[in-house]
């Protein structure tokens, strides 16, 4: 049995824009390595705004040149239950701010529009199909995409949700009652099978959950607190404002 245990790193960076840059750079020196061993990079996206100066940094020209977007093969950790041209589509703001300007051909997103239980069950079948998976196996991602809500809530994994104790599905759907609204989601399993998980996390808002989620000592309780990749890397990327409030 191989020693497991969790890499722990955290970064703190002056701003957003700094944020992106760090993630970048390790999303960069992630693909390469993958690319070199499997002659893929998989990708998992996740939608709200904290991504978007990320996205938006790929898609400048010299990004867009740095990465082999032929082997880079895109998915979603979740997604609102919407069409994909709704402005509320993690999909959606995906794909306005950096697939439809990067040479990405391999992407593959959660089908919102569809009966929540049924974009579910299709989503995991793709994931399926695509690692193939054998029964009880999890995909393994090189790289996950987080973010973290003043709830803890990360993924659609709300503090107070059933999502939490499923282990046997690699994909849920999830009724949010505060936004009386359906949601797709991966699930727990599948976040900590991942080869790294990276926390973006930014803003004063966010600082007293993120104390909670980074005091490893006490008991977890938050959804965020929930994900440690079994055989991978843990990576926080947070700016000052969420690290000292």
């Amino acid at each position: 049995m191989p020693h497991r245990s969790v890499n722990l790193a955290l970064h703190v960076m002056k701003d957003p824009a700094s944020m992106a840059e760090k993630t970048a750079q390790l999303l960069l020196e992630r693909c390469e390595r993958a690319v070199a061993a499997r002659g893929v990079f998989t990708l998992a996206l996740s939608g709200g705004s904290t991504p978007v100066p990320l996205f938006r940094l790929l898609a400048t020209p010299a990004w867009l040149e740095r990465l082999p977007w032929e082997k880079i093969a895109v998915y979603w950790v979740d997604e609102r239950c919407v069409e994909p041209d709704s402005p509320q589509s993690n999909y959606g703001v995906a794909r306005r701010e950096l697939l439809s300007l990067a040479p990405a051909t391999r992407f593959y997103r959660m089908k919102g529009e569809m009966d929540p239980m049924e974009g579910a069950a299709a989503y995991e079948s793709l994931l399926r199909e695509h690692f193939d998976l054998e029964d009880g196996a999890w995909p393994r991602f090189d790289m996950v995409l987080l973010g973290m809500g003043e709830d803890g809530h990360t993924a659609s994994l709300f503090p107070d949700g059933t999502g939490l104790a499923e282990h046997t599905r690699l994909v849920i759907d999830q009724y949010v009652p505060a936004t009386k609204s359906d949601r797709l989601t991966l699930t727990l399993p599948v976040l900590n099978n991942a080869r790294c998980c990276v926390f973006l996390v930014s803003g004063r808002e966010k600082h007293p959950v993120l104390a909670r989620a980074l005091d490893l000592l006490a008991e977890p309780t938050l959804p965020a607190q929930f994900v440690k990749p079994a055989n991978g890397d843990l990576v926080w990327i947070v700016d000052e404002g969420a690290a000292k409030g």
